[in-house]
């Protein structure tokens, strides 16, 4: 649809995350649902092939591919995985693992069991300019999923030894992807996603997330550092308190600066030195709102972030179904022929 305005330029959307000025301002999603690419594209997008011509046509410079882990937990009510577009009642109560004989007896996946055909398939090829994001997440969330969040919570009280060994096994299963993704050489930035605030604050102590989960974390910000490849980070909410431990754990580059809860010229103001910063178009808008204000909205950020670099345009989370597709595609309609430096 835009593929006139902008081709594919993957090293536009490096050079952004990395802090530096490219010659525009690169668009990003963490999420697209599939209905939005169909009503666009005119078919659906069944293949890697049909996601890549629909990112080149809309104007971004990557697509996005996760590995498959076969793991069941559609008795938990959980969310979708990993930074996915469906949406379910996440459990709060009950849960599949309450006990260590329940964490025993689940049949968890052996690495062996991950699928990588479409980050394979990429390598064949894709549109002229054209990079590749390998995203997984949910360490935390997949955890407490598993448990119930006030199960989880309790228990990093009364029963950590089961909350570690929980967070440890999904660690490892979800740092095995990590792993194989930096090893592929055509896997050109990495993305972990893991909500871990609400808008008012984070979901637990800053302490729980140092022991349990940023040292994973680190674990993948190391890979993607030894590449020199970008280590971007989605979580929506309040993040101040951990926004240093995040850093260390390699971070480059925060999704999706949520505006409800953290305003992103004073994250730029006061992070700017050591990180990027994509989104803050609020989903809200793009679902109630206007064209016209959907497009003041970007105009407004343009403004205060394009400067310097360091800056992609996008939501403040992802597409969903709901929103409406005229303010969609006036947003990106905007940042292409706005965001030029």
């Amino acid at each position: 649809m835009f593929a006139h305005i902008r081709k594919p330029d993957f090293e536009r959307l490096r050079v952004a995350l990395f802090r530096g000025q490219p010659d525009a301002v690169p668009l990003i999603e963490l999420g697209i649902h599939p209905s939005i690419k169909q009503q666009i594209l005119g078919r659906p997008v069944l293949t890697l092939a049909d996601d890549a011509e629909f990112m080149a046509s809309m104007g971004y410079d990557f697509v996005k591919i996760q590995p498959v882990l076969p793991m069941d937990i559609s008795s938990s009510q959980s969310s979708s995985l990993s930074g996915g577009v469906d949406r379910s009642w996440a459990p709060e109560h009950g849960g599949l693992i309450l006990s260590r004989a329940d964490f025993e007896k689940y049949p968890w996946p052996k690495i062996s069991d991950i699928s990588y055909r479409s980050l394979e398939e990429a390598r064949a090829g894709l549109p002229e300019g054209m990079g590749v994001i390998g995203q997984y997440g949910d360490i935390f969330t997949l955890a407490w999923e598993m448990m119930g969040f006030e199960n989880f919570a309790l228990a990093s009280y009364e029963d950590p030894e089961l909350v570690n060994l929980l967070m440890d096994k999904i660690g490892y299963l979800v740092y095995s992807m990590f792993e194989t993704m930096a090893q592929m050489e055509w896997v050109d930035a990495l993305w972990y996603s893991d909500d871990i605030a609400y808008s008012t604050g984070l979901l637990m102590n800053p302490v729980f997330f140092r022991e349990t989960l940023f040292p994973w974390m680190k674990k993948m910000g190391d890979l993607a550092k030894a590449r020199n490849i970008p280590f971007l980070y989605h979580s929506d909410g309040i993040l101040y308190p951990v926004m240093d431990d995040l850093i260390a754990c390699g971070v480059t580059s925060l999704h999706p600066i949520e505006p409800k809860a953290m305003d992103i010229k004073e994250v730029k103001t006061r992070y700017g030195n050591r990180l990027s910063f994509c989104g803050n178009i609020e989903v809200d808008l793009l679902v109630q709102g206007t064209p016209e204000e959907v497009q003041q909205q970007v105009l407004q950020r343009l403004a205060e972030l394009a400067s310097g670099g360091g800056y992609c345009l996008c939501s403040s989370n992802s597409i969903p179904d709901y929103v409406k597709l005229e303010n969609y595609i006036r947003m990106v309609k905007t940042g292409l022929e706005a965001g030029i430096y």
